[in-house]
Parts: C-alpha cells; sequence; structure tokens
C-alpha cells in the first residue's frame, strides 16, 4: 500500500499510536500533519519523522472548534489539501459510575466524540471538494463491548461508530469512505496508565489486571500493538475504492470476533 503524497492529518499524533501511524504514512509515502494538545511534542514528532517537506505540527485541541479549523486549514496551506483524517485523540478515566465526576464524563465525551466530529467537519470541506477522501476513526473493542468502570469511555466509542457509519453514507456521493479501527489493549503510555487505576479501583494485583481484565479473552494473552494498528490504518487510508466504508476492523488477537 503506498499513499504517493496524500496529507493526512493525524489527531494526538505526537506519540503512541499517533506517532505510530504518522511514521508508517511517511514510510509509505505520504505526507503527514502533526495535530496535538502539546505542540512541542508534536514540532519534535514532525522533525523525527522527516521534517517539513513530510511532517508539519499544528496546534490543536480537538474540543475547541477554532483551533480544530486553523489546525486544518494550515495543513491544507502547507501541503495543498486534506486527503485523510486519522481521528484519533483520546484519553482514559476509569472510575465506577457511583463515584465518576460529571466533569470527567463530559470531558471524555468531547475529546473522543466532539473532537471526531469536529475533526471531520474541518475535513470534508477538502475532501468533499476534490471528490476524494477517507476518515479514519480510532474506535476500540469498547465499540462493540464493555467493561466495567469505564462508562464514558464505552459509550464514547459506541458513539463513534454511529458516526462513521452516517459519515459513510454522507461521504459517499463525494467518493469519500469511512471506517472505524477497534483495537484490543494496545501497549501505550494510555493503557500502562489503566494498570494502576484499575488495580486499585477492582482491588487486585496489576498482574491480575493485565492477565484477566485486559487480556484474559484474547486467544493467546498478547497486546496488539502500535505496529499492527499503523498497518491497519495504512490499508483503510490507501483502499483504492468505496467497496470498504462503513467498517469496523477489530485489531484484538480475537478478545472480539464478528
Amino acid at each position: 500500500m503506498e499513499l504517493n503524497g496524500k496529507v493526512a492529518v493525524i489527531t494526538g499524533g505526537a506519540s503512541g499510536l499517533g506517532l505510530g501511524i504518522a511514521k508508517r504514512f511517511v514510510e509509505a509515502g505520504g505526507r503527514v500533519s502533526i495535530a496535538d494538545l502539546n505542540l512541542d511534542a508534536a514540532k519534535a514528532a514532525a522533525k523525527e519523522i522527516g521534517g517539513d517537506k513530510v511532517a508539519v505540527a499544528v496546534a490543536m485541541d480537538v474540543s475547541n472548534e477554532e483551533q480544530v479549523s486553523a489546525g486544518v486549514d494550515a495543513t491544507a496551506k502547507a501541503f495543498g489539501t486534506v486527503d485523510i483524517l486519522v481521528s484519533n485523540a483520546g484519553i482514559q478515566i476509569v472510575h465506577p459510575i457511583e463515584d465518576f465526576p460529571f466533569a470527567d464524563w463530559k470531558k471524555i465525551m468531547a475529546i473522543h466524540l466532539d473532537g471526531a466530529f469536529l475533526t471531520t467537519k474541518a475535513c470534508v470541506k477538502y475532501m468533499y471538494a476534490q471528490n476524494s477522501g477517507a476518515l479514519i476513526y480510532m474506535g476500540s473493542v469498547h465499540s462493540h463491548e464493555a467493561s466495567p468502570l469505564k462508562s464514558a469511555y464505552v459509550a464514547a466509542k459506541h458513539g463513534i461508530l454511529g458516526l462513521a457509519r452516517v459519515m459513510a453514507k454522507e461521504g459517499a456521493k463525494h467518493n469519500v469512505r469511512a471506517n472505524t479501527i477497534c483495537p484490543g489493549f494496545v501497549l501505550t503510555p494510555l493503557v500502562e496508565k489503566q494498570i494502576p487505576q484499575q488495580a486499585e479501583d477492582l482491588g487486585i494485583s496489576e498482574e491480575r489486571v493485565v492477565k484477566e481484565i485486559m487480556l484474559g479473552e484474547t486467544v493467546d494473552h498478547q497486546f496488539t500493538m502500535i505496529s499492527d494498528v499503523a498497518e491497519v490504518a495504512l490499508s483503510l487510508a490507501a483502499f483504492k475504492t468505496n467497496a470498504l466504508t462503513g467498517e469496523s476492523i477489530i485489531v484484538s488477537h480475537g478478545w472480539h470476533m464478528g
């Protein structure tokens, strides 16, 4: 799969899954905009990937419409257009629902769902104008499954599936595809942070959180890797036709099948 100069906006692109996807896209001949809340980290990532010819950095709070619009427009100014959106920015906060602060619920919804909506809205004006594009949303196995302590996250990830499916229908007449990647637990700083949090909330050891909660339903008790998700993202970004749209691609070592 080759991208042949196509331009991708990748939110949360300065670390973790976003950075892994950005590196893979550049390896495949793409150009990327590293959109991140931390502009210094985004600049460092862009420099690491290859500099101004293939990577630019933009400051973006995905829950802020002005910042999203400005970042997408800056990307188009730098590279001429926007061909691909990878809506990846996300956070995790875990609590039993009776102890879940409403402010934390709203924060998760704002970053995951508002962010997906706002970045889609900003990017499709370029995609529709050129009659082509790929919208890629970062869902989760929790777009299909539920786990204790994750009421906000599970609700948000289910919502992303709905948005992607609507965009597959709305975007079709503009030759814009929309798909969702649904990874299992990927060994990133976001997941590593969850381990002690869940151990405390569930009253079990960190080892049990990993073996029983995170990997217990996989076929081989292995974490999904960033490189696994990046390859799927590349396939969706480079796919040639609308035959693959409105789908959720599950990358989970068999945790969820179907």
